[in-house]
């Protein structure tokens, strides 16, 4: 018998391979979506229509984080780098950190998971193309499968928790290759930090998800789908 999962979704290719990796092993699925005050609020959106393809539940949580929080990913932060080589030149994490963000969104994910019986926890967080975030690595994905278990029913003989993530250690190239394999439909995947559908082609995320689709020789889906449309 299959297990319910929760998977962590944006709508960018990490979470929407994740998504789909979900699918082919737990029952039922949810994907659960953070409006958090992101510049790119558009991935809200978008996630919506990728879960309701895939018939999967897809739940929105509104968190203000922006007012709270300090990155150029949230509403009037600041500048954002024109690729993956300038961003690394800043001092510390990149500016495109939101703090402790993945550590907020399991923590909700957990507590989601719990009121409905669930154990399984899904995340798309890549530490290959994004060593500089501290929340995407495997490390920090198993202190907070600990700390979910010490925290909620599972430290007093409830069923144990798991923080699954799949890619932790796969490239974007081998992310894109594994979607493949799992049917992903990447046409409406968004990646760009500047926050529109059409990708700016001049951010980390951008210049990240271009090397990928080029090392591979395919065509990016999404541009595909956006020159169809006449919108790029």
């Amino acid at each position: 018998m299959k297990q319910g999962a929760v998977v962590l979704f944006s709508g960018g290719i990490d979470s929407t391979t994740a998504l789909y990796w979900a699918v082919r092993r737990f029952s039922p699925v949810t994907a659960l979506v953070f409006d958090y005050g992101q510049t790119h609020r558009i991935e809200v959106e978008m996630a919506r229509r990728i879960a309701g393809s895939l018939g999967v539940g897809c739940e929105v949580a509104a968190l203000p984080l922006a007012g709270l929080l300090r990155s150029s990913l949230l509403d009037a932060g600041g500048p954002i780098a024109a690729s993956l080589q300038e961003s690394r030149r800043e001092e510390g994490p990149p500016s495109t950190y939101v703090p402790f963000r993945n550590g907020i969104f399991l923590a909700v994910a957990a507590a989601f998971a719990e009121s409905r019986g669930w154990r399984r926890l899904v995340a798309g967080f890549n530490s290959v193309d994004t060593p500089d975030y501290p929340d995407t690595t495997p490390v920090f994905a198993r202190r907070m499968q600990a700390a979910i278990n010490q925290g909620t029913s599972a430290a007093r003989g409830g069923g144990r928790f798991r923080v699954l993530a799949p890619l932790a250690r796969l490239s974007k190239k081998e992310i894109v290759e594994l979607g493949g394999r799992l049917g992903a439909d990447y046409s409406h995947s968004l990646s760009c930090y500047r926050g529109g559908e059409v990708p700016c082609l001049r951010c980390p995320s951008c210049d990240i998800r271009a090397r990928a689709f080029r090392e591979l020789g395919q065509a990016d889906p999404l541009l595909e789908r956006l020159r169809r449309e006449g919108k790029a």
